[in-house]
């Protein structure tokens, strides 16, 4: 007996293949078996601003709200604001640059991602543990007072 293979055999199973080729990598980077990681941060353009970002000048958070040797996420404005040391505050975006996934916490001195472990420092956003190679990149604001704002 002959098995012969006809263009239109060839062809269905080359797409089934590619088909089960597409859903196996659509879970690619869920890591965490389906726990409460962010997902990659979605770009929605704004009328001229950049995605997520609050008005210039409007107030993000209250000085006392930032704690020394940490800092806070603010996942509308896709902003971490941190105090390296009492009275020095710094902002850097809150979307990680291993995967784009939103950082999910301050703790111990880094601002962590939990999409696949990354972390970065609270004084510089520099990388402290990979996977992600670049650093977070910084953000304006503006201490007037007690009131912290995007510049």
């Amino acid at each position: 007996m002959t098995i012969s293979s006809t263009r239109r055999t060839v062809l269905a199973a080359g797409a089934a293949g590619a088909a089960a080729l597409l859903v196996g990598c659509s879970e690619y980077g869920n890591e965490n078996g389906g726990g409460e990681a962010e997902s990659p941060a979605q770009e929605e353009p704004t009328s001229g601003e950049s995605p997520g970002e609050a008005p210039a000048g409007e107030e993000l958070a209250k000085t006392a709200d930032i704690p020394v040797g940490g800092g806070k996420i603010f996942k509308d404005e896709q902003v971490v604001v941190t105090q390296p040391e009492q009275g020095e505050f710094k902002a850097f975006s809150a979307i990680c640059t291993h995967q784009r996934c939103t950082v999910a916490n301050v703790s111990d001195g880094t601002i962590n991602c939990t999409c696949h472990g990354s972390k970065f420092r609270v004084a510089d956003a520099s990388v402290a543990d990979g996977p992600a190679t670049r650093p977070l990149p910084e953000e304006k604001i503006a201490v007037t007072g007690n009131s912290i704002r995007l510049a």
